[in-house]
């Protein structure tokens, strides 16, 4: 399970973003945060992405790391919903998507056992 999240962190940072293989995610930053620094903004962010992943893969700290994941996603597509949702893959849809991959990362921090990727029961 933590290599899928994270692989989902690397191909939306790497490919994503500093490749720039999907030209949408500079266009969403740009109206966001204006065209002025959208490229370089948006290779920090995916840099961020890639770190991310990394991190995920190293599995440290699973339960603070998988809050922050959920928190940066959830800012991010009420941003960007709010913002920009002409830009979005899935327009409206967008937080659906989101809120899915937050409830994966929760039960991979929170429900498995860190050793044997087993569901912990209460």
């Amino acid at each position: 399970m933590k290599y899928f999240i994270a692989l989902v962190w690397l191909a939306n940072g790497l490919l994503a973003k500093v490749l720039n293989l999907v030209p949408r995610h500079t266009e969403i930053v740009a109206g966001i945060l204006g065209p002025a620094y959208a490229r370089p903004l948006t290779i920090l962010i995916g840099l961020s992405e890639i770190a991310m992943a990394v991190w995920i893969v190293l599995d440290r700290q699973r339960k603070p790391t998988a809050i922050l994941q959920i928190a940066i996603i959830l800012t991010m597509n009420t941003l960007e919903s709010a913002l920009v949702p002409e830009l979005l893959l899935w327009g409206y849809l967008n937080p659906v998507f989101a809120a899915l991959f937050c409830g994966v990362i929760y039960h991979h921090a929170f429900r498995t056992n860190p050793d044997h990727g087993v569901v912990q029961h209460p």
